[in-house]
């Protein structure tokens, strides 16, 4: 297979967890005989430093032409001025707008030797494989705001809104994915509140029972489920929400396998290329410093081979490089627990010693 992908180092630890994804999206071309083209563009604050611009048309035009793109982080302390007039976190949402991403797929599934890491006790956490399914492209975050001024005092205002369409598509890809699994759906909302909630719930009923009746389907209040994370997470299979209650959820619910550093996550929409990243931010305070993990990253490129490029083997192949290479004890500080730690570069060159050994 030739195959045209997009490299978005982005800001802070970006650049480094990149390069160690694209040593081993390399290695797998290699191994496995196919030829990917890696074009590296700039997104979040070094875009806007070079060109003003959080993504500008000149990155924004080859991920367009991409079969996928790989992130790395965006963003950091240079950017933060609340009143700046474009922040690093602008070109993330104009990317999945643009690119039509409208569903992110966000895995938490603990590894065995990491069990311990997680701040939760060991029988919560044993067993524990959900697939949180994030509406992307909709709700608070591109609904319109304002800030004005009333009787004196400042006045912020920003709307929530879903389209059915919205809904339906993103319960779609939810549903497809837990007939894959083991069949159990949960769709998390607030109901009990607010009006958009209510559509949602009617909504993803409704697609359930016309074309997903085969599925354990069941809906959980989003207060009640941020709870049930952490008193109950192997209850769950794939959940699904919208986008504001799916950032906080996934954020909590990626700390219970212990690390940022170790969860991918995947963006799609309909034809167009995928977009996958890590979950964890950009880190400025160890970025240079190379003792960044660069795991979260190397999976997310086995998730882009898998779900944009369809090339199974070589996704499980990598995923498997990694485990082995946590199961050798071996781990950067963010999971070392005080333990002996090892840096980006050596955790990266130690997953390709083992993706060839896997390949062979």
């Amino acid at each position: 297979m030739r195959a045209d992908i997009v490299l978005l180092p982005g800001d802070g630890i970006g650049p480094e967890i990149i390069a160690e994804a694209r040593k081993v999206l390399d290695e797998t071309a290699r191994l496995f005989g196919h030829e990917f083209a890696l074009e590296e563009g700039e997104i979040g604050g070094c875009a806007i430093d070079a060109y003003g611009d959080p993504l500008p048309e000149k990155t924004l035009e080859p991920c367009r032409k991409a079969q996928a793109i790989l992130l790395g982080a965006v963003g950091g302390p240079k950017w933060d001025d609340p009143n700046a007039k474009t922040r690093p976190e602008k070109g993330l949402l104009k990317i999945r707008k643009e690119l039509g991403l409208f569903a992110n797929l966000r895995p938490i599934k603990p590894y065995a030797a990491l069990i311990d890491a997680s701040p939760l006790k060991r029988h919560i956490i044993e067993g524990v494989d959900i697939l949180f399914v994030r509406e992307l492209t909709g709700g608070i975050y591109f609904g319109d705001s304002r800030l004005g001024e009333e009787n004196g005092e400042e006045v912020a205002t920003n709307e929530m809104t879903y389209r059915t369409s919205e809904i339906e598509r993103v319960v779609r890809v939810a549903a497809a994915a837990a007939q894959k699994r083991k069949g159990h759906l949960t769709s998390v909302d607030k109901a009990n509140v607010l009006e958009v909630s209510r559509l949602w719930r009617r909504t993803a009923q409704s697609v359930v029972e016309k074309d997903f009746s085969d599925l354990n389907y069941d809906v959980v209040l989003v207060d009640a489920m941020a709870m049930h994370l952490i008193s109950r997470p192997k209850d769950f299979d794939v959940v699904v929400t919208g986008n504001l209650f799916g950032d906080i959820l996934t954020d909590e619910g990626s700390m219970l396998p212990g690390s940022l550093g170790l969860l991918p996550s995947a963006s799609l929409g309909e034809g167009g290329p995928g977009l996958y990243e890590p979950i964890h931010g950009s880190a400025p305070d160890i970025a240079g410093k190379g003792i960044a993990n660069p795991l979260a990253t190397i999976l997310a490129a086995a998730m882009m081979l898998r779900h944009s490029l369809d090339l199974s083997k070589e996704a499980d192949a990598i995923e498997t490089a990694v485990e082995n290479v946590l199961n050798a004890g071996h781990r950067t500080g963010d999971i070392a627990g005080g333990g002996k730690s090892i840096g980006t570069v050596e955790m990266g060159e130690l997953v390709l010693a083992e993706l060839q050994k896997v390949a062979s």
